[in-house]
């Protein structure tokens, strides 16, 4: 999705992916075959190109603090800030640190420290492998030391959280440049299904301005004060007194900003680009009171097509975002998107469009002839 946004500033572009199948390197001009953890292959992309960024963090710091050492390209964002999405550990100690808000927490060596949490926190925690974690894997909410057991198993601390009686779950995108300029989307509210992100509507329903204006601002201040250059999206739950607190970190264009491909002036995915090549960035006004995106999740159709056909024959209005991935239960394999005026409305349409595309049409449904 970066592809487009970069053929329209002129930006060449440079895929690593692990197979020519994969959907970015199916449309990209340009594709260097190779694994992310692959100091060699990440070595080679980083020869020719001016700047290095990412679609997931996962890529081993020590190899970007080598091409930066050895001065191969810029790494954006850089390793320092890139850690803090790495390692929920790492993330939890420096916000903590900085003063921003998190659930309390604790590090877990072993089984004991996680017995002495669990009997601080009332007998229930969240724990977290502090790597490699995402769409809800890694995460597990733990009564006994025993839950975790093949966690400990495999060596390394754990990261405990408490769990927090939320209301519903925030996010706020902001973009930064390498010299300090940002901006900052409006916050939006997201909702999961099985540890997924699920929907998102944007701004927020029944935010207090003031509580919008301070959770941007701690958005900002998180971007700055890591170092962050480019798209950042800070994940937080909300409580029923309005207080919120961080949940995670992510350095990239993120599920809950996707609705700004098309409801924003300038989308995050053309952001993240302008942000780490050092470009003017764009405004983040959005284009319509309200924009809902509901991410399509494989389901009962493995052909899209006549679902794809149905759902945009119902629904002009509507914008389909496939993502050319093979069709699994659960996987995340695309996304809609619909501007208006009340998010119940604009949900209710979306949901139907989803259920079109990813079940496929039904008798009842009408389909364009071809």
């Amino acid at each position: 999705m970066m592809l487009g946004p970069a053929i329209e500033l002129g930006l060449d572009l440079t895929v690593l992916a692990t197979d020519p199948a994969e959907s970015a390197a199916a449309v990209a001009g340009d594709v260097t075959l190779g694994a992310h953890d692959d100091e060699r292959a990440v070595r080679e992309l980083a020869g020719p190109v001016e700047v290095i960024t990412f679609d997931h963090e996962h890529v081993p710091p020590e190899i970007l603090e080598g091409i930066g050492r050895d001065g191969l390209a810029a790494v954006r964002p850089g390793p320092d800030a890139l850690l803090h999405a790495q390692d929920k550990l790492h993330m939890r100690e420096r916000l903590s640190a900085l003063g921003h808000p998190c659930p309390r927490w604790w590090r877990l060596p072993d089984a004991a420290a996680l017995e002495a949490a669990l009997a601080e926190a009332g007998g229930r925690i969240v724990v977290k492998t502090p790597r490699g974690g995402y769409d809800g894997h890694g995460v597990r909410i733990v009564e006994r030391a025993e839950d975790v057991a093949d966690w400990f198993a495999q060596g390394g601390d754990l990261l405990g959280e408490e769990l927090v009686p939320f209301t519903r779950e925030l996010s706020a995108q902001v973009a930064r440049r390498p010299r300090g300029e940002a901006v900052a989307y409006p916050v939006v509210a997201s909702r999961q299904k099985d540890g997924v992100c699920y929907e998102v509507i944007a701004p927020a329903p029944d935010l207090d301005p003031e509580a919008e204006r301070r959770i941007r601002e701690l958005a900002l201040a998180i971007a700055e004060d890591l170092d962050v250059v480019g798209m950042l999206a800070v994940e937080l739950f909300e409580t029923a007194d309005g207080a919120v607190s961080v949940n995670e970190l992510a350095m990239r264009p993120h599920n809950t900003g996707h609705w700004s491909m098309d409801g924003a002036v300038t989308g995050q995915f053309e952001q993240h680009l302008r942000a780490v090549a050092d470009l003017p960035l764009g405004a983040t006004t959005p284009l319509a009171p309200c924009a809902v995106m509901v991410n399509l999740l494989g389901g009962a159709a493995e052909d899209l097509r006549p679902g794809l056909e149905a759902a945009l024959a119902a629904d002009p209005e509507l914008t389909v975002h496939l993502y050319g991935k093979s069709v699994r239960p659960g996987r995340k394999i695309g996304h809609v998107t619909l501007l208006g005026e009340e998010p119940g409305a604009l949900l209710e349409r979306a949901h139907r469009a989803e259920r079109l595309i990813v079940d496929g049409p039904g008798d009842g449904d009408a389909v364009p002839a071809p």
